[in-house]
């Protein structure tokens, strides 16, 4: 299925890759990142000496630092690649989701190895990292057009709507929540695919009806709303793959999903109205959830008060709050923190939903101030990428891809710090979890396909002409 909106640009065919050049800025700086690991691992195994803390039943494969060899050797293996290519694509954002994912393998060194099967939870989050390192690179250096993308925005949309519905009837409840589809030994999430898809769907109809979506409008008093016509088939779309994340519990992917839209809406028209009333609709549907769906309530209840059920449905909260005031300004230290409490983890999803809480528990304030940072710099590459970008598609798809990971990132953290509900969803980079880390290697590696300053314009799309010529005959009377 497609839309006839926009096409290859001349260059982007095939997988040519040009003569190899340097990127000395990405180099220098993941020579940085790896500098700071290597403090961070020693620092930890010398707290583990002192404390006698032990991450499981063998902690020799990081106590030798080869789990962050593996990892620095795959940071730099994607560099390389990169080279290669010989593209001028973005320098920083490798090295910048380079420290994050080498946070991730801190932590999951520091935490016990028993919370995962088979090669313990830090190997196996290892394994995770190497190979999201590795899709950020091959989809950096190899996709050059993104034809395959604009021109199947419908069926992009359609595969996440069947995905969701696949999930919902086959898949198995975590928590009570019907997150996890399993296809043989293989488990994952299939949120962290659809918001992909998502975007992409947003990105080609936002970019064909940019301009009737601008100049076309219905007043209605001081607001100007969207025309129906035009915004009517994303609405239907969305309104099908909201209602079904909602019917699953999954709360966070549907705050994660509203949010992403409202703000790509805004980049593409740069109306404050239709945000407005997004937010409106939001705070509406959040009031008619709470008194209708019960898992709803409890969220909100616990988010109110959670000391109220400090030992209930608040305990997980309660104990991130105490992480928080323990690690203080500075932290505790690495391996300082307090891992387990009378043989288990005081949270039990430390090491899915609540990471930020470990961090801030044990870098403190500073810490995770970093962390924050670390994910605003994504957001503003992502920006930058799109700020000049060839064509509108890539501008709000550049946009949209780097919000995914701002705002889920944002979102965790605000609930684990009980600014508000708290939610599922994972904390990019950091949270163990492989389809998380892939899904996030696959956005970054799309924004780096997307930086390269040498690509093409497109034509310009039909609906593009149509607006064009209606603005031509009205400037004519």
């Amino acid at each position: 299925m497609t839309d006839g909106a926009g096409a290859l640009a001349p260059r982007a065919t095939g997988l040519r890759f040009a003569r190899p050049r340097t990127r000395s800025r990405e180099f220098a700086l993941l020579a940085i990142v790896a500098v700071a690991l290597a403090v961070g691992s020693a620092s930890l195994a010398a707290t583990r000496r002192i404390v006698g803390t032990d991450p499981g039943p063998d902690p020799g494969f990081f106590a030798d630092g080869l789990a962050l060899a593996w990892y620095v050797g795959a940071l730099f293996a994607a560099h390389l690649v990169l080279v290669l290519s010989g593209r001028r694509t973005d320098q920083v954002l490798l090295p910048t989701v380079g420290m994050l994912g080498g946070i991730s393998l801190l932590l999951m060194e520091r935490l016990p190895q028993t919370l995962a099967g088979g090669l313990g939870l830090g190997r196996t989050q290892l394994v995770w990292l190497v190979i999201s390192i590795g899709l950020v690179a091959v989809i950096g250096a190899v996709v050059r057009s993104d034809a395959w993308l604009r021109l199947y925005k419908y069926s992009w949309a359609a595969l996440g709507v069947a995905i969701l519905l696949v999930t919902f009837v086959f898949g198995h409840d975590v928590n009570g929540q019907r997150l996890t589809l399993s296809i043989g030994p293989v488990s994952g999430q299939p949120s962290e695919v659809i918001k992909i898809l998502l975007v992409i769907f947003l990105a080609g109809y936002l970019s064909e009806n940019r301009p009737l979506l601008i100049e076309e409008s219905t007043r209605l008093g001081p607001l100007r709303l969207p025309p129906l016509p035009y915004l009517a088939p994303m609405i239907a779309m969305w309104a099908i793959a909201l209602s079904i994340v909602i019917v699953q519990k999954d709360l966070g992917a549907a705050l994660l999903f509203f949010v992403v839209f409202l703000l790509l809406l805004y980049v593409a028209t740069a109306r404050a109205s239709f945000v407005i009333l997004g937010l409106i609709a939001l705070l509406v549907g959040g009031t008619i959830l709470y008194q209708l769906l019960p898992h709803v309530r409890v969220r909100v209840d616990i988010w109110l008060d959670p000391f109220a059920t400090a030992s209930g449905n608040g305990y997980q909260v309660v104990q991130a709050l105490h992480a928080f005031a323990r690690g203080g300004l500075l932290g505790t230290g690495l391996g300082a923190g307090l891992p387990v409490v009378g043989g288990v983890l005081p949270i039990p999803a430390l090491h899915t939903d609540f990471p930020f809480a470990a961090l801030g528990e044990e870098l403190g304030l500073i810490g995770i101030l970093g962390i924050l940072g670390l994910y605003l710099v994504v957001i503003e590459r992502g920006l930058r990428i799109a700020a000049s970008a060839a064509d509108d598609f890539r501008a709000i798809l550049a946009a949209g891809l780097s919000l995914i990971v701002g705002v889920q990132a944002f979102i965790i953290a605000a609930g684990n710090l009980k600014l508000i509900p708290l939610t599922g969803i994972t904390l990019p980079f950091i949270s163990y979890g492989g389809s998380s880390l892939l899904a996030s290697g696959v956005v970054i590696g799309l924004l780096l396909a997307l930086s390269d300053r040498e690509a093409d314009a497109p034509p310009m799309t039909a609906a593009g002409r149509r607006w064009l010529r209606r603005r031509d005959r009205a400037a004519s009377r």
